[in-house]
C-alpha cells in the first residue's frame, strides 16, 4: 500500500467517522421530541444515565479498564457535570416546553464560534480560513432554521434554557480538553454519568410530578439514546477531543441543526424548504474549511 493511498484511505474513514457521529448526534434532538411525552425531561436523563451506567459495568470488567486517578475523577466529573448534566438538562427541559428541534439544535451549536473565541484568547491558532469558514457555518446554520423563529414554543425561558445548554457543552469541551483530555473511554464516562446522576436523579425526584409512562415507545427512545448516544457518538466525540483541535472539532457541530432540521421534517413534518436545504450546503462548506484551515500543511502555509 502506497503512502498517499494509505493517507487518503485514512482521510476517507477520518471523514465517514465525523459525518457518522453528527447524524447520531443529531437524532438525539429527535430522541427528546419522541421521549419526552413519555417521561418529564430529567426523569427521562436519569433514567438513560442509569441504564448507560449499568451498560458500562459489564464492559468494565471484562475489558479490565484502567480507572483514572483521584485527580483525574474530580476534573472528568466536573467535565461529565457540564457535558452531561447542564448540556442535556438545558436541552430536554426545552423541548419539552415545545421548543422546536431544529430550533434548540441551532442555538446550542452556535457553540464553534464560542469556542474560537476563547481558544484564540488562550492561545491556540484560529486562522482566517478557520475564521471564515466557522461564520459560513454559521450563516448556513441561521439559514437552515430560518422558519423556526416564528414557530410555537420559541419562549424567553425556553431560549434561556438552550443557551445555558450552550454554555454546558461549550464550557464542559474546553475543561476536559485542558485537565483531562486523555482517559480510558468506558470508566471516564462511568465517572461523568455518575456524578450527572447523582445531581439529575433527585432534582427530577423534587421538581417533576408527571409519571413516567412505560411503554414501548420510550423503552426504545432509551435504548437509542443509550446505545447511540451515552456510549456510541459520546466516545466518538471524547476521541475527536483528545486528538483534534477544540475549533476543528467543534466545527462539526455546525452539521447538526442541518441534520436536525432534515429529521425533524421528515418524522414530524417540521418545515424544511429550499432555504433549509442552501444553510445545509453553505454549513458544510464552512465546516470543510475549518477542518482543511486546521490540518497541519494548511496552517503552515497560512502563516
Amino acid at each position: 500500500m502506497s503512502p498517499s493511498f494509505r493517507v487518503a484511505l485514512l482521510r476517507c474513514v477520518a471523514i465517514s467517522v465525523a459525518l457518522g457521529f453528527v447524524m447520531v448526534w443529531s437524532t438525539g434532538f429527535i430522541v427528546a421530541r419522541y421521549g419526552v411525552p413519555h417521561a418529564p425531561a430529567l426523569s427521562f436523563l436519569a433514567l438513560r444515565f442509569a441504564a448507560t451506567l449499568l451498560v458500562l459495568v459489564p464492559l468494565i470488567l471484562v475489558l479490565k479498564a484502567r480507572w483514572p486517578s483521584r485527580h483525574d475523577m474530580f476534573h472528568l466529573a466536573v467535565a461529565g457535570l457540564l457535558i452531561q448534566a447542564v448540556y442535556l438538562s438545558g436541552v430536554w427541559i426545552a423541548i419539552e416546553h415545545g421548543m422546536p428541534s431544529a430550533m434548540s439544535a441551532l442555538i446550542v451549536n452556535l457553540q464553534p464560534i464560542l469556542t474560537a473565541v476563547w481558544v484564540a484568547g488562550w492561545g491556540e491558532t484560529v486562522g482566517r480560513r478557520q475564521w471564515l469558514g466557522l461564520l459560513l457555518g454559521f450563516v448556513g446554520v441561521a439559514l437552515a432554521v430560518a422558519s423556526k423563529w416564528t414557530a410555537d414554543g420559541v419562549s424567553v425561558a425556553n431560549l434561556i434554557s438552550c443557551v445555558l445548554a450552550l454554555a454546558g457543552i461549550t464550557a464542559g469541551t474546553l475543561y476536559q480538553k485542558r485537565w483531562v483530555p486523555s482517559f480510558d473511554l468506558h470508566t471516564g464516562s462511568f465517572v461523568q454519568l455518575a456524578a450527572s446522576l447523582a445531581v439529575v436523579g433527585p432534582l427530577a425526584l423534587i421538581v417533576e410530578t408527571r409519571p413516567v409512562a412505560w411503554n414501548v415507545d420510550l423503552l426504545l427512545a432509551l435504548a437509542w439514546a443509550v446505545l447511540a448516544i451515552s456510549i456510541g457518538a459520546t466516545f466518538v466525540l471524547y476521541r475527536l477531543i483528545e486528538k483534534g483541535s477544540a475549533t476543528a472539532v467543534t466545527s462539526l457541530m455546525y452539521l447538526v441543526p442541518p441534520s436536525t432540521a432534515l429529521m425533524a421534517w421528515l418524522l414530524f413534518d417540521e418545515a424544511y424548504g429550499w432555504l433549509a436545504a442552501a444553510g445545509m450546503v453553505c454549513a458544510a462548506t464552512g465546516v470543510a474549511l475549518v477542518q482543511r484551515a486546521g490540518s497541519p500543511r494548511a496552517a503552515n502555509a497560512s502563516r
